[in-house]
């Protein structure tokens, strides 16, 4: 178990406090809760005090119990506080660390924006992940594309559900120890294990750069370049009325000077669209890098000025090849809007996924179909 001594020694203060509550905890069931937190996501309060649960195994009559010392011992509220709902603190509020002070761990959060009057507010990055890309100042540039450089790094931690063996940590397998205990007379003298294999997705970024999508273009293409540090076998593609592969052209952690250089290098950039036209040229000339294992994301307004039979018939030859595939359109970010136009009408047929593209939380989203 790879887990910071801090962390160790609470969880064993933690299991003592239980135990003198009248709650059997193991040294087996101190191990499990170990392994858990390394499996969990240290800065969500709620799914630490779920796994430690599970993990040390407590009967549902004692959740009150465990519930209450969870708070005392990795909170550091007192006994006799209001209990905490267990999902206080969102997955994606990073601005939390988890801090040892000798003591305990706590876990601190930034302080939160308060609106006008009294009510409680949310923390200024979780308003800055629901605000539109197309409504940010100058000021909120820099910090935006900080949480989308984060939100891609997450995508790298992310393991697949598939169990491969592993001389490492990972679950016990019974059957293969027990397979190799045969050819030492009965003798288990190494436990057999299997943990989850780090898949690396193949994915391939089509981006509109039309006229339309300019208030976008900046955001989206910084998250095409924080995925590409992660994500290594990764295309991406700027269309408008030509279609530009850009994969090589953008260096990242340099987001200004690779929008300049492909703003400059992009043929009508910010200029019509013709994206079936488009589609069809990258079934042509580069159909061959799309495959089962492949995950196709088109980001566009579907404002198409030239042939939408070109592209149903592109969309459907694309649908044929690959594994999954993922339109985002920004305008989804207004309730009112319907997808009438000609353009989205010839594509959906063809697409698993249409969901908005507008602003970070819409993203956070494209990162399921992502491993």
């Amino acid at each position: 178990m790879n887990v910071a001594p801090g962390l160790a020694a609470q969880l064993a203060k933690f299991a003592g406090a239980l135990r003198e509550q009248g709650i059997r905890v193991g040294l087996g069931d101190e191990i499990d809760a170990a392994t858990a937190l390394t499996l969990v996501d240290l800065l969500d309060r709620g799914e630490v005090q779920c796994g430690l649960r599970i993990a040390l195994k407590v009967p549902r009559e004692a959740w009150a119990t465990f519930d209450r010392l969870f708070r005392v011992h990795w909170s550091g509220t007192a006994v006799d506080d209001v209990p905490v709902p267990p999902r206080t603190y969102p997955r994606d509020q990073r601005g939390a660390q988890w801090r040892w002070d000798g003591a305990r761990v706590r876990l601190e959060l930034p302080e939160p924006e308060r609106p006008e009057g009294d009510e409680p507010g949310y923390s200024p990055e979780a308003m800055l992940r629901r605000k539109p890309f197309d409504q940010l100042s100058a000021s909120d540039v820099a910090a935006m594309e900080r949480l989308l450089v984060r939100l891609a790094l997450r995508l790298a931690a992310r393991r697949s559900r598939r169990l491969v063996p592993t001389r490492g940590r990972g679950v016990v397998d019974l059957r293969h120890s027990f397979r190799s205990a045969l050819r030492t007379e009965g003798e288990l003298f190494r436990l057999a294990r299997r943990a989850r294999a780090l898949e690396v997705p193949r994915v391939v970024l089509l981006y509109d750069t039309s006229g339309s999508m300019d208030p976008y273009s900046r955001f989206h293409l910084a998250f095409a370049f924080a995925l590409r540090r992660v994500i290594r076998r990764l295309e991406i593609f700027a269309f408008n009325t030509a279609l530009t592969r850009v994969t090589r052209a953008i260096a990242p952690g340099k987001i200004s000077q690779s929008l300049e250089r492909l703003t400059a290098d992009v043929p009508d950039w910010s200029g019509g669209t013709r994206i079936g036209e488009c589609l069809a040229a990258f079934v042509a000339d580069w159909g061959t890098i799309v495959g089962r294992d492949t995950t196709v994301v088109i980001v566009s307004d579907g404002l198409d000025l030239g042939d939408t039979e070109l592209l149903g018939r592109a969309m459907r030859a694309l649908r044929e090849r690959a594994r999954t595939i993922v339109w985002l359109n920004p305008l989804m970010g207004d309730p009112r809007y319907e997808p009438t136009q000609a353009g989205m009408r010839a594509a959906l047929p063809h697409v698993d996924h249409f969901g908005p593209a507008h602003d970070l939380e819409s993203l956070e989203r494209l990162l399921r179909f992502l491993d």
